[in-house]
């Protein structure tokens, strides 16, 4: 029974690209998630399938109807179909493996070893994500659930019984260190994270790691952002207060799963009339990105996305 595995990842489709395919899956879209994405495929003369989205990849893991089948131009078209975007624009960015090269392809990835940040932790949860969605959707069968299970099992090992995962842990960490790079030594600063999901409580940790101890949470939904902030000893702010929050940050996190910017234009301009010169950091580690790309063009701003997070 033959593999196959069409995908993209931050190795081969800049930020830009792959948030085209995520905001298509958000449920904030109204389309209800990964699962939604499922019946895209269902002409693709597919007995199996798996879509593996995150940040920095989309994924689509399937097993043919017949043994001669390669549906690659079916998921090709259904990708472009998804994610609005020409052939042209989406191909020369997708990878494509069959069999073993896709099998070891996934325990890779379950290992961390094909992350951005090499070991990070969070893979492993969203391999088994993937998995869970297709089962739930009736999209896997007993080749997806050995494939699957063997990968999420390596990965496992992987972590418990080598270093991999010694350094840095997480996207989040990764942003936390360039934001000392940029400010050096965060225990002065004040700092801001939007959100407060899991990356953002990943963000939250790593500063506290990192020496800051001036660390604020501001999140639509306030009763979430104050659960985070009794956790972890940090501040919680109301959305109706992020201009006040942004006129106090030295830097700010954005870890937001919205599926459209969430900070504008306008919501940073007047802060910086206030700020004397003193530069606005932003690390955008959101897929779909929370920071209107306008944003980084005002002066006294310094913006940067998750392409720009050195491992």
């Amino acid at each position: 029974m033959s593999i196959i595995l069409v995908g993209l990842s931050q190795r081969t489709a800049p930020v830009a690209l792959r948030e085209r395919l995520s905001m298509a899956l958000r449920p904030a879209a109204g389309n209800g998630g990964p699962s939604a994405a499922l019946p895209l495929w269902q002409s693709a003369a597919l007995k199996e399938l798996a879509v593996l989205s995150t940040c920095n990849r989309f994924e689509v893991y399937a097993v043919p109807t017949g043994a001669g089948s390669t549906p690659y131009n079916q998921i090709l078209g259904a990708l472009a179909a998804l994610g609005e975007l020409s052939y042209d624009e989406l191909e020369p960015h997708l990878y494509h493996k069959r069999d073993a090269e896709a099998v070891h392809h996934l325990i890779r990835v379950a290992c961390g070893l094909d992350s951005q940040v090499l070991g990070e932790t969070q893979i492993l949860g969203q391999v088994a994500q993937a998995f869970a969605t297709a089962r739930a959707a009736g999209t896997s069968g007993s080749v997806l659930t050995y494939l699957f299970t063997r990968a999420a099992h390596a990965g496992k090992r992987a972590r418990s019984e080598t270093d991999i995962s010694r350094g840095f842990t997480s996207i989040s960490h990764a942003a936390v260190a360039l934001l000392e790079k940029e400010l050096g030594d965060l225990a002065p600063r004040s700092v801001l994270v939007v959100g407060a999901g899991e990356t953002a409580e990943l963000a939250v940790q790593a500063l506290r790691k990192h020496g800051a101890t001036d660390v604020c949470c501001v999140n639509r939904t306030f009763t979430t952002a104050q659960a985070l902030a009794e956790r972890l000893g940090c501040r919680a702010r109301p959305w109706a207060e992020l201009a006040r929050a942004l006129a106090e940050a030295d830097a700010v996190v954005a870890a937001t799963g919205s599926p459209h910017p969430v900070i504008e234009v306008e919501d940073v301009a007047p802060v910086l009339e206030g700020r004397q010169g003193t530069p606005l950091v932003f690390v955008d580690i959101a897929v779909p990105r929370d920071v209107d790309l306008a944003v980084g063009s005002l002066p006294g701003v310094v913006l940067h996305d998750i392409d720009h997070l050195e491992a």
